[in-house]
């Protein structure tokens, strides 16, 4: 890849390489990007050089039409011998499923990947230049506290109150941004996360939503979505903005899980200062994120499924681990 790339991409795409995935000179990696993403994929594939490692990288529109329907057959096979993988892509509407594909992939070979699903020049430059040795030593304080948990509850500032009872059958996960084979990890990284046993209540969406939706409708603190959650389902969604409420009610009701809490997380990212309007960086802004849809299930052991998976990001929280407060308007208490 010969694609030329701004210098300020460099600090980020050292730390991915470097530290977040720590590519060594014997590991063959595969790099995979879109045409949005290639001058980031430059910087990522120049530091790989650095290291001296063998690689392949694929432009996704030189291989096949977007939106993707299946993850391309070359790209497969490539992942079939590496160690390591990098996905930087914009998403378009209905390609969860190939990332789906690639990401079994994944699981099923224990590779270490970094995802970097809608990732820009902001995050690069901001979230990429975290010190994820921080990161991860918070996340795992975090981690401590909730495993043995029975139950949460969060409230904001904007008028979010739900409560989440959590499985003890149901393991947490760690992804600080330090990426082992046990769990691949969104880059930025910093977040800890279940799926929960049962949520009630209301959260206010001031934040962003995630997959195609984010880029749609960007920050929503001027147009917040409130969410009614009973029974760990989704049964109201409203807001000022009739084709967000429209859109994010379509998008969870695209199956029968679809509408169901399938994944609880605390953002750990002590190192983000707001958020941006970006699912990939803001979901691990300090606080609580929540996505309806796929449970993650080879990680966290739930045994149900959904073809799809959406997240929802609020800000200012107040938490309580069964009856320990460890956050008071968006500020850990724990550090």
């Amino acid at each position: 890849m010969t694609t030329a790339f701004d210098v300020d991409l460099v600090p980020g795409a050292r730390n991915a390489i470097r530290v977040c995935l720590n590519v060594q000179p014997h590991e063959r990696v595969t790099v995979v990007a879109d045409r949005d993403c290639e001058e980031i994929a430059a910087s990522l594939v120049h530091e790989i050089e650095q290291v001296g490692a063998p690689y392949q990288a694929f432009i996704l529109e030189d291989l096949a039409p977007r939106p993707l329907v299946d993850l391309p057959v070359v790209i497969a096979a490539e992942m079939e011998r590496s160690q390591v993988s990098i996905l930087a892509v914009h998403v378009q509407p209905n390609e969860l499923r190939s990332r789906m594909q690639l990401t079994d992939i994944v699981n099923r070979r224990r590779m270490r990947h970094g995802h970097m699903v809608n990732i820009n020049r902001q995050m690069m430059v901001e979230g990429m230049r975290a010190d994820f040795h921080k990161v991860d030593r918070l996340s795992s304080k975090v981690i401590e506290i909730v495993r043995h948990a029975r139950r949460v509850r969060a409230t904001t500032k904007g008028g979010s109150d739900f409560t989440a009872d959590l499985n003890p059958d149901y393991r947490w996960v760690k992804t600080s941004g330090l990426i082992s084979p046990d769990k691949w990890g969104n880059l930025p990284g910093g977040e800890v996360f279940t799926s929960p046993g049962n949520v009630d209540g209301t959260l206010v969406i001031d934040g962003v939503v995630g997959d195609y939706l984010c880029e749609k409708f960007g920050s929503l603190a001027a147009t917040p979505l409130t969410l009614r959650v009973k029974n760990n389902r989704l049964v109201e969604a409203f807001s000022e903005n009739k084709a967000l409420e429209n859109d994010f009610w379509s998008y969870t009701h695209t199956d029968e899980n679809s509408d169901r809490v399938g994944e609880f997380a605390i953002g750990t990212n002590i190192e983000l200062r707001q958020v941006i309007g970006h699912i990939l960086q803001d979901e691990k802004f300090p606080g609580i994120h929540v996505a309806f849809g796929n449970p993650y299930g080879v990680h966290t052991g739930a045994e149900w499924f959904s073809s799809t998976h959406i997240d929802v990001v609020a800000t200012r929280f107040d938490i309580w681990v069964d009856d320990r407060q460890i956050m008071a308007d968006g500020k850990f208490l724990i550090e």
